[in-house]
């Protein structure tokens, strides 16, 4: 049976519901459906948003063959038989969830983009800055969807003629979190069950770990904020803890790991300064292998940064010096630090006194003395 969000899709722009800053009058994407112009794009964005449904309402605008990948189960395999598809059309690849694939997928892909083989829509909840390899970024545009006001998310449940009081649909507006797939899909499921849809019947319906653990949810930040303090206070028993519960409830690994570069340097620091390379490594371990198998790799590393040793001065100093920076602005730099490429500047100072190897402080004036790096003992 058809999903109720797919049977309420709306085939042109016309009926489409929010984004008004990339579908509105003499927006680019109703500029680049009305002229027909074909190029590729990247929609970037929270779930539920319309990605799916601009990716449809494009491919339909300018008369091209879409088809449709998920790049969590997609390969090169699929990318072939789709170059090979035997049509008179344009074809438009919709990739979803584009920062599933790895650097050897997108790298497969890559030449089919150049060539105008395939006409790239990519769709992705991360940052694709991050997520897609720079060759194939400079490639496309990247447009950024915003989440469904309540307004908006108002009228999409409205669209599906299911009967509900007030106070339901305000419950199933707040739950949704601007995630129309979500709040349909809520509908859908609670009408399984129940033959009314009320605030109850919606809560009851509401048990499930995945929706418990949205990624913009309460859960999500309570975890990983109990993965980065475990790892902090060198318990690698509930750190593999947390990151075992977080990946079995469909945390991206790759927002993992790049939690743990961070840790690296914020954490563990001049302690070890070699864990900042383990850390990257452990990352592209977790890009290039790809769940489940890169699990290994991500226990691998949480056990090494719990067991390293822990000192945060490089980071205590920076968030010192920016503090400073904040409250006094630029502040003159000292003349001896200043480069002196003409006369005229050598006359007046710049660059007097400048010894290469100085003891002295070189700091401005009105922050003469301060000391940012604690150089004490390393925490063990």
């Amino acid at each position: 049976m058809e999903p109720l969000a797919s049977k309420i899709r709306p085939k042109d722009l016309a009926g489409f519901i929010g984004q008004e800053h990339l579908v509105g009058k003499g927006k680019p994407l109703r500029i680049a459906t009305e002229d027909k112009h074909l190029f590729s794009f990247i929609l970037w964005g929270p779930p539920g948003v319309g990605k799916t449904t601009l990716a449809k309402i494009y491919a339909h605008a300018v008369n091209a063959d879409l088809f449709e990948l998920s790049a969590v189960s997609a390969g090169k395999d699929d990318i072939r038989k789709i170059i090979s598809a035997n049509t008179a059309r344009s074809k438009i690849l919709f990739l979803d969830e584009i920062h599933r694939f790895n650097k050897a997928q997108q790298d497969f892909l890559l030449p089919y983009v150049e060539t105008g083989e395939l006409t790239l829509i990519g769709a992705t909840t991360e940052n694709p800055s991050f997520e897609v390899i720079s060759p194939l970024l400079s490639r496309c545009r990247v447009f950024i969807l915003n989440e469904f006001s309540d307004e908006e998310m108002a009228k999409i449940i409205d669209r599906t003629e299911i009967k509900l009081d007030n106070e339901a649909k305000e419950w199933l507006v707040s739950m949704a979190n601007g995630d129309a797939r979500q709040a349909i899909g809520m509908l859908e499921n609670t009408l399984q069950f129940y033959n009314k849809i009320s605030v109850e019947n919606l809560t009851n319906t509401l048990q499930n770990k995945y929706l418990r653990f949205d990624k913009k949810g309460e859960e999500h930040y309570n975890t990983i904020s109990a993965f980065i303090k475990s790892m902090r206070a060198s318990n690698a028993d509930a750190a593999l803890y947390y990151m075992a519960r977080m990946l079995d409830a469909g945390e991206d690994p790759k927002f993992i790991a790049r939690r743990m570069v961070v840790f690296a340097s914020e954490d563990i620091g001049l302690a070890l300064p070699t864990a900042l390379v383990v850390a990257n490594d452990v990352f592209r371990a977790v890009e290039t292998i790809g769940m489940p198998e890169c699990a290994i790799n991500l226990a691998h590393g949480v056990a090494y940064l719990c067991q390293a040793a822990k000192n945060r001065s490089a980071y205590n100093a920076l968030r010192a010096a920016q503090k400073d920076v904040k409250d006094f602005g630029n502040l003159p730099i000292p003349l001896s630090l200043l480069n002196a490429p003409t006369k005229l500047m050598q006359d007046v100072g710049y660059g007097k006194g400048y010894e290469m190897y100085s003891k002295e402080d070189l700091l401005p004036d009105r922050l003469k003395g301060k000391k940012y790096l604690d150089r004490g003992k390393k925490k063990e």
